[in-house]
């Protein structure tokens, strides 16, 4: 059976592209809804970055609360995986909005999103547990896509993106605000 899977799923190092996306009115969202509607309406923002990140050729890592882990590049490389996020986060972003349009009169406020994509060394592999086994990435790759979708919050915007996932992707983004992010828990930052 082992010769039948790809190598990388015993853990292998890739350079891969990671992505976070978070709801981010979801809290107050929580506190004004029943069960059944809270869960409908995760289930249908689940579809619709499901989707964005699987057309775009990504593989959904895992749900979390309202948020979700993606990995771009697994077996392509990292110049189309970083291409691949970009146009998974794009497809999202035009995703939630319509669900947000849709649910217009059950919602106080639009949904909104915060995207971080981050392009750099992981290892990947089969881990988990039990019926939880799901291929997964660990490593500072993975932690910096968490941070760059955390500073979304900070500059008030939908997406942030490493220089490298632009340099990867082959985006000109000389036009585009850039910032420094100092990372308290990362080596050398």
């Amino acid at each position: 059976d082992g010769y039948a899977q790809p190598s990388y799923l015993a853990g292998q190092e890739r350079i891969i592209a990671v992505l976070f996306a978070d709801l981010r009115t979801f809290t107050g969202i929580a506190e004004q809804k029943l069960p059944y509607d809270l869960v409908f309406l995760l289930n249908s923002y689940f579809e619709a970055v499901g989707e964005s990140i699987t057309q775009a050729g990504g593989t959904v890592d895992k749900f979390i609360g309202d948020g979700v882990m993606a990995l771009f590049g697994i077996e392509n490389g990292p110049e189309e995986g970083s291409r691949q996020a970009l146009a998974a986060a794009k497809a999202m972003v035009e995703r939630v909005e319509r669900l947000s349009a849709s649910l217009s009169d059950e919602l106080a406020q639009p949904l909104k999103i915060g995207i971080g994509i981050h392009c750099g060394p992981a290892v990947v592999g089969l881990m988990g547990y039990g019926a939880t086994v799901h291929i997964t990435a660990i490593g500072d790759t993975v932690n910096v896509a968490s941070r760059l979708q955390d500073a979304t919050k900070e500059f008030s915007c939908q997406l942030v993106i490493s220089e490298e996932v632009a340099r990867q992707a082959g985006l000109n983004a000389t036009s585009l605000p850039r910032h420094v992010l100092n990372d308290r828990n990362r080596r050398g930052a």
